[in-house]
């Protein structure tokens, strides 16, 4: 049974599995996706997640407490220069695991992961996550200020297309206008019509 085993030993000693995590997880950050075990890569998951918010605030304590865990200065150089800048509208989730097929000698079950923002294919158009407004509810007085002014905001967009409907239909009288020796004179005289129109 596994009552209360929150962490996946993975097999290894303490150590050992603090090497490994540190090992897969620079070159999570390095190479952008790897290849590995379907139990490693949601071991690696819960390992990498909070290294990775923790490298949206770059200062020197979060590049030694990232350090501690990485062991590695190059790796820990790209987090927080290129890896950060992309994550950096993301609120978490910054990882993905794709199951793929199980492995030929051992039948174990393979996985990819990879980081989210690095990978187009899922994004529409590979365009930026946008941030995400939060609502609220209640407050004192706000909701009200927002319904009165979206009216006035409607009315102003109804006076624009009042505004541009005129111009619209004008447009097509020069066009259709028959190609005689009058014919600069015409134009002069559709935009003064259209002027007292208005």
């Amino acid at each position: 049974m596994r009552h209360g085993k929150k962490v996946n030993h993975l097999g290894r000693t303490d150590s050992h599995r603090k090497a490994m995590m540190a090992n897969m997880a620079s070159s999570l950050i390095l190479h952008k996706r790897i290849t590995t075990t379907l139990a490693k890569a949601k071991a690696l998951r819960v390992y990498v997640e909070p290294l990775l918010t923790k490298s949206k605030n770059d200062t020197t304590h979060s590049r030694r407490t990232v350090f501690s865990y990485l062991q590695d200065k190059d790796s820990v150089n790209v987090l927080f220069r290129e890896v950060a800048e992309k994550i950096a509208n993301r609120p978490g989730g910054y990882t993905r695991i794709i199951k793929l097929e199980n492995r030929l000698g051992d039948n174990a079950e393979m996985a990819l992961i990879e980081l989210v923002d690095y990978n187009t294919t899922y994004t529409k158009d590979g365009a930026a996550v946008a941030k995400k407004s939060t609502r609220r509810r209640g407050g004192s007085g706000k909701g009200g200020a927002a319904k009165a002014a979206a009216p006035k905001a409607e009315a102003a967009v109804e006076e624009a297309v009042v505004v541009e409907e005129p111009k619209a239909e004008a447009a097509p009288a020069v066009e259709e206008a028959p190609a005689a020796e009058e014919t600069p004179e015409a134009p002069a005289a559709n935009e003064e019509n259209a002027e007292k129109g208005e």
